[in-house]
C-alpha cells in the first residue's frame, strides 16, 4: 500500500487496505494520505480511517 503510494499516479484504487495491516503500519498510511493528498477511490469498513482519509463518502 504504502509502496503504491510512492509511485505517481492520476488515481489510485484500493480494496480494503487495512485488511491485515498492524497498526504503526496504518498510522504511516494515514499520514501518506493526509501529506499528500492523493485522489483515491477505496472501499473499508473501517469508520474511522474513512472519516480522516476521505473527503467525500459514498455509502452503499
Amino acid at each position: 500500500i504504502a509502496k503504491s503510494l510512492c509511485e505517481k499516479a492520476h488515481l489510485y484504487i484500493w480494496d480494503e487496505p487495512l485488511n491485515f495491516i498492524d497498526i504503526y503500519s496504518r498510522i504511516q498510511i494515514e499520514k501518506l494520505i493526509s501529506e499528500f493528498l492523493p485522489t483515491m477511490i477505496f472501499v473499508e469498513h473501517d469508520k474511522v480511517f474513512r472519516e480522516k482519509t476521505a473527503t467525500k463518502i459514498i455509502k452503499l
